[in-house]
């Protein structure tokens, strides 16, 4: 058992994991095939090789809508039934996230058993031929573990990253395979061609497995058919599922781009229902019905941090509901598109029902508390807010300028764009990852994503957009707590200033109501949804 930081078990645990983080950023040298076979090793040294042969998972890479086709395929099944074990990343609030059992995750006890049971067996194990695995490879071992201990009838399964080297892929014959939509992202791993991208994705094929896709860029797709055809794999395509087919209900997880990974999500449950004969006369083909049972997976699925409503509870009571956070992980500048075009329709819908359906993530916002915030915002001005940051791999000018148009060209213009470095650190992981003091934290990436927004915004006045004047005396704009503070910009040297700031304006501006969008990343969100809830 390792040191622990508060001496809890749970914590040392935590403090174990936090000794596997090799490196500052998620795109490990061994996303690039770096000692793939060191996870074979693992799944020896763990006895795992009978078990993951056995385990029925259903494989899910691709570059946007992962970790949601993932999420309505769990929901599908469980609600067929069947005992369900499911693996995302990254987790928003807490490791324990990545393993769902059952829909819920891993209770604390269980997770400690299992991880300390392969950890001390690797510990014992690893040498300097094979030294201990890095910090996702051992999360991944973990799942299959988690999941072969459970005896779970389905394993759901989503890539890290890339796909022909993630340590999911030590899976050799699963019973179906699902590719999302791609495009450009981790192109520092993956290749800067969507071609390149697409071979990497579609490494997780495997000989004679049905495969399962979206519509895909040309590029993309030829690379796709290609490679099931090199493997004698029947390469299905599919659509969005049809509203209709929902009875009058909505989709679980907010967004139109949704119904795209619902259709996925359907076809990958149905095939494997086929494949493992469990299927009968239950669901044949997506035409004018759906079995109840994909009815309540789909309209009750939910996974936080992605197009996800939180009204601030911290203000009191009169002012509930004039800080609302608007929350989504989008990082690539697709998915940024989509995230602006759900923001920028969710602000403006003030119908009570459709308030409510988008609050389905958390149970302990009220209904009342909702109709609340709704009732008295829509009394009051509201001023749109951007809190962005995003990995410094990324390129803030392929990004901000989608999320940029994108609103404008739906009338929804930011008043003020804030930017911090995420609290949470990449070299401890934590229930509450405690962030470096203020004096020691780099702000030079902070720094030029706000020159990228302010060069931004002198394009778009250039070009005679109308831009809310951010000296108008609607909001006062007290911005003291600032480390550098633009016209349109300012850059804060932790989230909880910002948070403070924000709250501290609601209380200066009593008829003003704050609409803020947090994105650009998912650590941000897990780092903002620490705070809020």
């Amino acid at each position: 058992m390792a040191e622990g930081g508060n001496g809890s078990p749970y914590e040392e645990a935590l403090v174990a994991l936090s000794s596997l983080i090799t490196t500052r950023t998620r795109a490990e040298k061994s996303n690039t095939g770096d000692r793939f076979d060191l996870v074979l090793e693992y799944v020896k040294i763990l006895d795992l090789e009978e078990p993951i042969s056995k385990m029925k998972v259903i494989h899910v890479a691709g570059t946007k809508g992962k970790g949601s086709t993932c999420t309505f395929t769990e929901s599908i099944l469980r609600s067929c039934g069947f005992h369900t074990g499911l693996f995302t990343s990254p987790h928003l609030i807490d490791v324990r996230e990545r393993f769902r059992l059952d829909g819920a995750d891993i209770c604390e006890e269980k997770f400690l058993a299992y991880f300390w049971w392969c950890f001390d067996r690797l510990k014992e194990k690893t040498d300097d031929d094979v030294p201990m695995p890095t910090y996702f490879r051992f999360l991944a071992i973990l799942a299959f573990k988690i999941f072969a201990a459970e005896q779970v009838d389905v394993a759901i399964l989503e890539v890290g990253l890339g796909g022909k080297y993630d340590a999911t892929n030590v899976v050799q014959a699963p019973i179906v395979c699902g590719i999302t939509p791609l495009g450009y992202d981790h192109m520092e791993i993956l290749g800067y061609a969507l071609g390149e991208i697409a071979g990497e994705k579609a490494g997780i094929l495997k000989y004679h497995v049905p495969a399962i896709t979206v519509p895909q860029p040309d590029e993309a797709m030829a690379v796709l058919e290609e490679k099931a055809s090199q493997l004698g794999v029947p390469l299905q395509v599919v659509t969005p599922l049809d509203a209709k087919l929902l009875n009058g209900q909505r989709l679980g997880l907010e967004g139109e781009h949704q119904y795209l990974n619902a259709g996925l999500a359907v076809a990958l449950c149905s095939t494997w229902l086929k494949r493992t004969g469990q299927l009968e006369d239950m669901y044949l083909e997506q035409t004018s019905t759906l079995p109840e049972q994909f009815i309540q997976g789909l309209t009750t699925a939910s996974l936080q941090g992605r197009a996800q409503i939180i009204p601030d509870q911290s203000v009191n009571t009169e002012n509930s509901g004039d800080l609302v956070f608007y929350l989504d992980g989008a990082h690539s500048p697709e998915s940024l598109e989509v995230c602006a075009r759900w923001f920028s329709l969710a602000i403006r819908e003030d119908h009570q029902d459709q308030s409510l359906d988008c609050q389905p993530q958390d149970s302990r916002f009220s209904h009342e508390v909702v109709q609340r915030h709704q009732g008295e915002g829509a009394r009051k001005n509201s001023t749109q807010i951007l809190l962005f940051n995003c990995m410094s791999v990324r390129d803030p000018q392929l990004l901000l300028p989608r999320l940029m148009k994108t609103c404008a060209d739906h009338g929804v213009h930011f008043k003020k764009a804030l930017f911090v470095p995420n609290t949470s650190v990449y070299n401890k992981v934590g229930s509450h990852g405690s962030p470096m003091s203020d004096s020691k934290v780099d702000l030079s990436w902070q720094f030029n994503l706000q020159r990228a927004w302010e060069n931004l915004m002198k394009c778009y006045k250039g070009a005679g957009a109308k831009i809310p004047d951010a000296a108008s005396e609607e909001v006062k704009d007290d911005l003291e707590m600032s480390v550098n503070n633009y016209e349109h910009s300012a850059v804060f040297s932790s989230l909880p200033l910002a948070i403070k700031w924000l709250r501290d304006s609601v209380q200066q501006n009593q008829s003003v109501r704050f609409q803020v969008l947090v994105t650009g990343s998912l650590h941000l969100v897990g780092d903002v949804l620490r705070i809020v809830k």
